[in-house]
């Protein structure tokens, strides 16, 4: 059962003590109406209704004279400094740049290359220059323990099975092609068939499967009776395209990211060309975690940034067609 005090708390309107504050400024009850446009009995039935809540006179009052009790005074005292309180309320939750401090602690998949996620964090180091940032980079499956264990504030990272303790949120939607570099049959080759990759040697990431992350370049393998040598299953994208590179055989990598490889001509497309396999890349929060001031502004910011671009608008390479994946 609540206290008397917390009854008190709860009950009592707080619009009271702004109009008894007004009356005694006014030193009139007609005069206050007049400033809080309001009509005087209205006035006076709210000075009666907080002398009620307070068990006491708190304005000596008639045709001749208008005072305080001692009561009123030790009130009207209490008003102003609440006042003086909510006056500066807007300055203290504003977002100051020379009020937030703190560090942000992020872990990131290997691959991730994405201009919306840049701009962002440049647009935020701009209005907010003393948060500062580290990042660690691992597999997918790392990033996700890292931000269940709170060692870091979000992930960005692939994502298959969701953890009912996270949230996912798309931050963007990569499209995969698979590549070759000099020294491989197909390079250079302009009129390659899709079939003439079956039985050649391959090179991947390890979510390369229909249970995986990356169940789209899986499907389209199964798809296309891809039976070649498997030569290398990497966590990172790195070790894949290195395998690649070397001559171990051809592989899927995110267009967008090897987009200087491709001009440089040390990695070569191959199909398919229209509707390549897609993946979506996940922002990752903890749902109960209770970040710093820095985290929380961060973390809602960029949430909100997601929610005002079109995924169209974060989808890379721009323009490229490919199938709708289903949204968590």
């Amino acid at each position: 059962m609540a206290s008397p005090r917390r009854r008190f708390v709860w009950e009592i309107d707080w619009n009271l003590l702004r109009t008894f504050t007004v009356i005694v400024e006014e030193k009139s009850l007609t005069a206050a109406g007049n400033r809080l446009s309001l009509k005087q009995p209205t006035i006076s039935n709210a000075l009666r209704r907080l002398e009620e809540h307070m068990a006491c006179r708190l304005i000596d009052r008639s045709s001749s004279h208008f005072r305080m009790t001692p009561a009123g005074e030790r009130l009207y005292a209490e008003c102003l400094t609440m006042f003086s309180i909510v006056t500066g309320l807007p300055d203290l939750v504003k977002d100051d740049p020379d009020l937030i401090t703190g560090h942000v602690e992020m872990a990131f998949a290997s691959h991730i290359e994405c201009p919306f996620l840049d701009r962002f964090l440049a647009d935020f180091h701009r209005t907010f220059p003393r948060v500062s940032f580290s990042t660690t980079v691992s597999a997918s499956q790392t990033v996700i323990d890292n931000v269940l264990s709170g060692e870091s504030c979000l992930g960005i990272c692939l994502a298959h099975e969701k953890h009912p303790e996270l949230d996912y949120t798309v931050l963007y939607r990569e499209h995969f092609g698979f590549f070759c570099a000099p020294g491989h049959p197909l390079f250079g080759k302009r009129e390659t068939d899709i079939t003439e990759l079956a039985a050649l040697d391959y090179v991947s990431f390890k979510t390369d499967q229909l249970g995986g992350a990356l169940a789209p370049v899986a499907r389209l393998r199964q798809r296309e009776n891809f039976n070649g040598p498997v030569l290398g299953l990497f966590t990172n994208l790195e070790e894949v395209k290195r395998l690649i590179k070397v001559g171990f055989g051809f592989g899927p990598l995110p267009i967008h990211v090897v987009t200087a490889d491709i001009e440089a001509r040390q990695l070569w497309q191959l199909p398919p060309y229209e509707n390549p396999p897609a993946a979506d890349v996940y922002l990752v929060t903890k749902r109960s975690a209770r970040g710093s001031r820095a985290e929380t502004l961060l973390i809602d910011r960029l949430l909100a940034a997601i929610a005002a671009v079109p995924l169209t608008e974060r989808t890379y390479p721009p323009g490229i067609a490919g199938p709708e994946l289903g949204r968590a």
